[in-house]
């Protein structure tokens, strides 16, 4: 894998830069926390007129076919700019059924996702929050050629204001199947729930829902490999947007270590801070060698399950030390709410916590050691005592 940025990239990544720096102010972030939906149409719009949404999408279907890293580029400066966009969601949701999805319905549904007319999400999480196949209890009974799907999924993202969302059901005993349904369907409900970041997620419940068999996403009862490549990407793309917000807020905290004074003299210029800064710089370096790596490996059609929990265990410790750090260098200032930072600190707080703690990552990775055949979905740990 080159690290270095091409010519192309780079253009992508300071275009992204400088379109936000315009267009998304701290004013919009926080005007979007209260709203409804919780995001701006008309910056929707400009957004896929940039080609955000369809970036890494097949050109059939109206997008440009480049490779999930250049998309990861423009993640890390939504997260930067803390855009209040439904990108993730979309993109994740997007790029499974261009992977999964039949023809007829990639070409009914992917189109208006690239001109930003459709906004996407799609649903796993239930009680038991570990992604594992063992955790989906909703359920999906075939109704000659249907299927009538009842169950409640938590914190889906931007639910309230996406046309469709994939949703993740039981269709056997040991087999787990995914269907594209429309948002607006009668027995759909749902409620916004409160969290950290203030973003929109929700609680979405499934009342004898009638879905249609051509809605079928990927083979029936073969789910749980669909689902592994939509959490993948998913999880690759936030870590890429924690570490633009982390690197953000770092270069907040440095600023303010040269100009704020104490005892006659910048606080940048004490050793504590000094190495607290070097820290920082270290942990969102590594986790962008990490995440950019994983993204690299899907790109080339490489087994990218170690990589992807690599990014994330990573991430999830230490770029949330890292805004805890840039809190700490500021003061008291870092946690007033009419002061900026406390924006970045609470959504990469937030995002730590989505898509698998660092121990469900961490038991990943130690069963590719261990040599051990691991679940579809993040795995448990394995007994050492089985292995000696």
């Amino acid at each position: 894998m080159d690290t270095t940025l091409g010519e192309e990239e780079v253009m992508i990544r300071e275009s992204a830069r400088k379109f936000l720096e315009l267009k998304c102010p701290t004013k919009l972030v926080r005007a979007m926390e209260k709203d409804e939906k919780g995001y701006p149409p008309d910056l929707w719009k400009e957004a896929a007129e940039m080609g955000w949404q369809g970036l890494a999408l097949p050109e059939e279907y109206g997008g440009s076919a480049l490779p999930l890293t250049y998309l990861g580029l423009v993640m890390q400066e939504v997260g930067r700019a803390l855009a209040p966009l439904p990108l993730l969601s979309t993109v994740t949701a997007a790029l499974t059924l261009a992977g999964y999805g039949d023809k007829a319905l990639c070409q009914e549904v992917l189109p208006s996702v690239v001109t930003g007319d459709a906004i996407l999400t799609w649903a796993f999480t239930e009680q038991d929050p570990r992604y594992r196949p063992e955790t989906v209890r909703m359920t999906a009974v075939a109704d000659g050629n249907d299927f009538v799907l009842n169950g409640t999924k938590l914190f889906v993202d931007n639910f309230a204001a996406a046309d469709k969302c994939l949703v993740v059901c039981r269709t056997s005993d040991d087999g787990l199947s995914v269907f594209l349904v429309d948002t607006d369907s009668p027995g759909i409900s749902h409620k916004a729930l409160t969290t950290l970041a203030k973003d929109k997620q929700s609680e979405v419940t499934f009342a004898n829902l009638l879905v249609p068999g051509s809605r079928l996403v990927g083979e029936l009862n073969q789910g749980a490999a669909v689902a592994q490549f939509m959490i993948d990407r998913a999880t690759a793309l936030l870590c890429a947007q924690m570490l633009g917000a982390t690197r953000k807020d770092m270069e907040m905290a440095v600023e303010w270590s040269k100009f704020r004074k104490a005892f006659g003299q910048p606080i940048g210029a004490f050793q504590s801070l000094q190495h607290m800064c070097a820290d920082m710089l270290m942990w969102v370096d590594g986790g962008d060698l990490l995440t950019f790596e994983a993204l690299w490996k899907m790109d080339e059609g490489l087994p990218a399950g170690v990589e992807v929990s690599q990014a994330k265990a990573f991430c999830n410790e230490k770029c949330q030390a890292a805004v805890r750090s840039c809190q700490v260098i500021h003061g008291g200032i870092g946690f007033i709410m009419e002061f900026d930072l406390q924006l970045w600190y609470r959504r990469v707080c937030a995002w730590t916590t989505r898509l698998g703690t660092a121990y469900e990552h961490r038991a990943r990775i130690a069963e590719a050691l261990l040599d051990h055949p691991g679940q579809v979905i993040l795995g448990q740990p394995v007994p050492v005592m089985e292995h000696v």
